[in-house]
């Protein structure tokens, strides 16, 4: 993720829990387990996930310029044994002008 800066009122944080165990899945959940069996061509029954969403946040920082947003997941998912992790980014990927950020180490990814 990053260094997102929300002191200007620009932009939003929020997250939604689904815990699937022994109940039934809402088609948000059987498409996180989808997006696993293919990447991982492996069968994934989720029993917990968490999506937590980025919306429209500024780069730090906003006090320089917050008409530059970007919308982004990462949505946490489990059986109970395995764990996942998918980074979704709004179409066109990472929006932010990284040559503008206080760091110039900037990544996409993680490890």
């Amino acid at each position: 993720w990053d260094n997102a800066d929300f002191s200007r009122g620009a932009g939003t944080t929020f997250y939604q829990e689904f815990s699937t165990l022994n109940t039934a899945k809402p088609p948000f959940v059987r498409d996180v387990e989808a997006k696993v069996q293919r990447y991982l061509r492996s069968s994934y029954s989720a029993a917990w996930t968490l999506k937590i969403t980025w919306e429209k946040a500024p780069a730090y920082s906003a006090r320089t310029d917050t008409r530059k947003t970007i919308t982004y997941q990462a949505v946490l998912t489990t059986d109970g044994f395995r764990s996942y992790i998918l980074v979704l980014y709004q179409d066109g990927g990472m929006q932010w002008d990284y040559t503008r950020l206080p760091s110039t180490n900037v990544l996409i990814g993680y490890t």
